[in-house]
């Protein structure tokens, strides 16, 4: 029997997560999972933004959580336990260097990005085992790879979620159940609005990477989209690195030739 390649994207009938579909990434990407014929919960700690992704995302809903909060993140699971697609966007970055940090600080960031992936991946690969299929995305960042002072913890928490990526790929995977991040270079998102706030700042991020310029969060769905479906039936276990070229170019220093 030939191999059908037309549907290779489409996600029709699927149920998505997405956790952090008020802005940014997790926003555009409801919308492009939704536009390929996925059912969008959107999940969001603001509840307007979440309410708002759904309106732009036909067949989708929304719902509050927050996934520092035990409860609400059992809450979410449960009630959406059948989910074929999960995708885990929030994170958080205390700027200064190792040297300033307060413990609560590091608490607060560790927290956020690394222990409330955990948290979510645990409860949702749990179902999707039982129901022998599933693809979780989550989202780490090109300084799990490099850094620059001042992201130590927030560079160790990405660093961190790609080794339970690895790990969770290879206790989920005899269930049929998928696990990947993307690694995105520099986006306008609210992230990183203190970045854009300093103009130097922003071009010296502007010019690191080969296209010499920053990301929109609209050009990381294509990566989200791909590792949701059958495209990405082989795929997991393994992060897509989608930065313009940063972590390949060694500095921005360029030579005379």
């Amino acid at each position: 029997m030939a191999a059908q390649y037309d549907n290779l994207f489409r996600l029709d009938g699927r149920k998505a997560v997405v956790i952090g579909a008020g802005s940014g990434i997790g926003r555009e990407a409801a919308l492009a999972l939704a536009a390929h014929g996925a059912n969008v919960v959107c999940a969001d700690s603001n509840g307007e933004a979440a309410a708002d992704t759904a309106r732009n995302a036909a067949g989708s809903t929304s719902v509050v959580i927050d996934v520092n909060d035990e409860g609400s993140v059992l809450e979410l699971a449960d009630a959406h336990s059948d989910a074929e697609v999960l995708l885990h966007t929030p994170a958080i970055n205390v700027r200064k260097q190792i040297a300033d940090y307060s413990l609560d600080e590091f608490d607060k960031v560790i927290r956020l990005n690394l222990r409330s992936t955990f948290h979510i991946m645990q409860l949702f690969g749990r179902s999707m085992c039982n129901r022998q299929r599933g693809s979780i995305i989550t989202i780490s960042s090109i300084r799990a790879a490099t850094v620059e002072p001042g992201q130590g913890v927030y560079a160790a928490t990405k660093s961190g979620l790609e080794s339970l990526v690895r790990t969770a790929a290879a206790e989920f995977g005899p269930s049929n159940v998928r696990v990947n991040a993307i690694r995105p270079g520099v986006v306008e998102t609210p992230l990183t609005a203190q970045l854009k706030k300093n103009p130097e700042w922003y071009s010296a991020y502007a010019e690191k990477p080969a296209l010499k310029r920053w990301a929109q969060a609209s050009e990381m769905v294509g990566a989200v989209v791909f590792l949701a479906g059958d495209a990405a039936t082989y795929v997991t276990g393994t992060t897509i690195t989608v930065d313009a070229g940063w972590t390949a170019i060694d500095g921005r220093y360029t030579p005379p030739l």
